[in-house]
């Protein structure tokens, strides 16, 4: 990039933190407030077209397995993607957003967190904390992807800056990072160990949950079987999963700043994407790449969101990425705060 062209980002950057720009974000707010009822009926019926499929995809590639047909292991890609649409349900439910009522929308969430491995009450938690920080400088490390700005790597000694490298790698980042979150980290209350007794609650609870029909599966259809279903069916899914999570924030133009001038409304609106996913995959996503929407107005349900955006077409082109487009998203690992965009490691390098 040129001086000239880095300075007109800079410019461009700085006009989008104006207090025109945050007021603006703060009067959708209210806007959004419109769509925050949930149907019981519409929630009722997304459970169970999303609950029962899983169900039974999972059961007919255990059935192939079972008679020596491994051609049944296709059948853990779509499992897998019912698998990423229930956590998607029990994200609502931890929102609050798919049922009115507080305690129907916790046992649900409960419930799901059992086929998703994910405690619910724990990670509801966390969430909220990544909610309620995203985007600021200052309250980095809860529920996100941990992100460097470009001082502070070039500040590690060389052994942090490795270590660095290795997480953001994708075999890292999408393969074995997914793969040890949803496995071995929720089995605890990593983050939380000293937060009271709740957390503990929700990830022992869980975990009975999880073992009483992992042991009736086992005893049914014998372990290898099992494995070769659930193992593909959880480690694509928790893939999947971070994935969405990450093209959802870690984007070139998206947001950070100090808390001295850190404002949640903007944040939510600007750090966020809209991640326009082909038809499918919308649905498969729960609408979840709507996801500058959400984090402005987290109590919106996700079947709601297709809405807010037909009805305010001035959001549709807000940070919005394509399919296309996210996989340019992977390099980009640092947090540049003189251009104010997340640059790869080669940009900060040859801008050092």
């Amino acid at each position: 990039m040129t001086s000239s062209g880095a300075a007109a980002a800079v410019e461009s950057r700085v006009d989008d933190t104006s207090a025109a720009a945050k007021t603006d974000a703060r009067s959708w707010t209210g806007i959004l407030a419109h769509y925050r009822q949930p149907n019981p009926v519409r929630s009722a019926v997304e459970i169970a077209i999303t609950a029962f499929p899983f169900a039974a995809l999972w059961a007919l590639a255990a059935i192939a397995v079972l008679h020596g047909h491994y051609w049944g292991l296709l059948l853990t890609v779509p499992a897998a993607g019912f698998l990423v649409r229930l956590f998607i349900l029990q994200h609502d439910c931890g929102h609050g957003s798919l049922f009115s009522h507080r305690g129907l929308n916790d046992w649900t969430g409960r419930v799901i967190g059992v086929f998703t491995l994910t405690p619910y009450d724990y990670w509801r938690r966390t969430h909220a904390v990544h909610h309620a920080s995203a985007g600021n400088l200052d309250r980095r490390g809860v529920g996100d992807v941990d992100t460097l700005t470009v001082r502070e790597y070039q500040a590690l000694s060389r052994w942090g800056r490795l270590r660095y490298r290795l997480y953001r790698h994708p075999l890292v980042m999408f393969g074995l990072g997914p793969a040890w979150l949803f496995v071995c980290q929720y089995r605890l209350p990593f983050g939380l160990m000293s937060a009271g007794v709740q957390p503990w609650v929700s990830t022992i609870a869980t975990n009975l949950g999880i073992a009483l029909p992992v042991a009736a599966l086992i005893w049914m259809i014998g372990l290898g079987p099992f494995l070769l279903v659930q193992l593909p069916v959880t480690l694509m899914a928790a893939s999947a999963g971070v994935w969405l999570f990450y093209i959802q924030h870690q984007f070139e133009d998206t947001h950070w700043s100090d808390q001295d001038e850190w404002n949640f409304p903007h944040a939510a609106l600007h750090g966020s994407s809209h991640y326009d996913l082909p038809v499918v995959l919308r649905w498969i996503s729960g609408n979840i790449g709507i996801h500058h929407v959400h984090h402005l107005a987290a109590k919106i349900p996700f079947y709601r969101l297709p809405e807010v955006l037909r009805d305010h077409p001035e959001l549709q082109d807000m940070s919005r990425i394509t399919l296309t487009d996210s996989f340019k998203c992977v390099k980009l690992a640092l947090w540049d705060e003189e251009t104010r965009r997340l640059v790869s490691f080669r940009e900060a390098q040859a801008a050092a």
